[in-house]
């Protein structure tokens, strides 16, 4: 076995790590957009629902 492969298993999990938490920030801004973008479209809704009501 080559023992020198060892000496980079700490900085590959450092990369790991870091790969895993900006997937899970773009993933979490994601969903943050879609909810935001869906209020906006069903508030222009409720309000175009609303215009032909009066």
């Amino acid at each position: 076995m080559n023992w020198k492969v060892l000496e980079h298993v700490p900085l590959l999990l450092y990369i790991l790590a870091a790969k895993t938490l900006i997937l899970c920030l773009a993933f979490a801004a994601v969903k943050l957009y879609q909810k935001k973008s869906l209020e906006a479209k069903l508030l222009a809704q409720k309000r175009r629902v609303e215009k032909k009501e009066s």
